[in-house]
């Protein structure tokens, strides 16, 4: 069966078959896989660059983690997730050799070249919300581009609460009513 090489402008056929996937992989490109990766594909053989052949993938949770992180690398942001999210986290962070979940309260969609964030976060009182969510934006789209290559397309932020200075004496046990 004669298919046409598609690593090059011309119609040369080749004598050899080959399946969809790798005509695919010797054009080069990115490739979706189902379990919500992006491929990044290279050409093959002697002739291609070193740098360019085999294929990358990127897992929707590598953007999640990355995300995460940005996110709570700016100042006033103190925590992430909804109330549900932060309860359940909360107990998971105290159950012994439980590790915090750094994808709370971040969600992607990961496309071929692009991807979208969507963030939700609770700022500490007192800080201006609009700066923290545009530091918060730039931060993530930055870590985001230069770790994966993905362009990102929009980061939403969604600020679900506000953590106020009483919120710390109330949860470290303070005065109760009962003895």
């Amino acid at each position: 069966m004669a298919t046409q090489d598609l690593s090059s402008n011309t119609s040369n056929t080749s004598s050899t078959a080959m399946s969809v996937s790798t005509e695919k992989d010797l054009a080069g490109g990115v490739q979706r896989s189902a379990h919500g990766a992006t491929t990044v594909t290279g050409g093959r053989g002697a002739g291609e660059p070193a740098a360019t052949r085999g294929k990358t993938s990127i897992a929707d949770v590598v953007v999640v983690k990355i995300a995460g992180m940005a996110a709570r690398e700016i100042p006033g942001v103190f925590d992430m997730g909804g109330g549900l999210s932060r309860t359940i986290g909360a107990v998971r962070d105290r159950v012994p050799g439980g590790r915090p979940n750094i994808g709370r309260g971040v969600k992607v969609e990961v496309g071929e070249r692009q991807t979208a964030i969507d963030l939700d976060i609770v700022v500490e009182y007192g800080v201006p919300i609009t700066d923290v969510a545009h530091d918060v934006r730039e931060n993530v789209i930055s870590a985001v581009e230069r770790i994966t290559g993905l362009e990102v397309v929009e980061v939403n932020v969604a600020v679900n609460d506000v953590h106020l200075p009483d919120d710390d004496t109330a949860e470290s046990g303070g005065e109760t009513r009962v003895e």
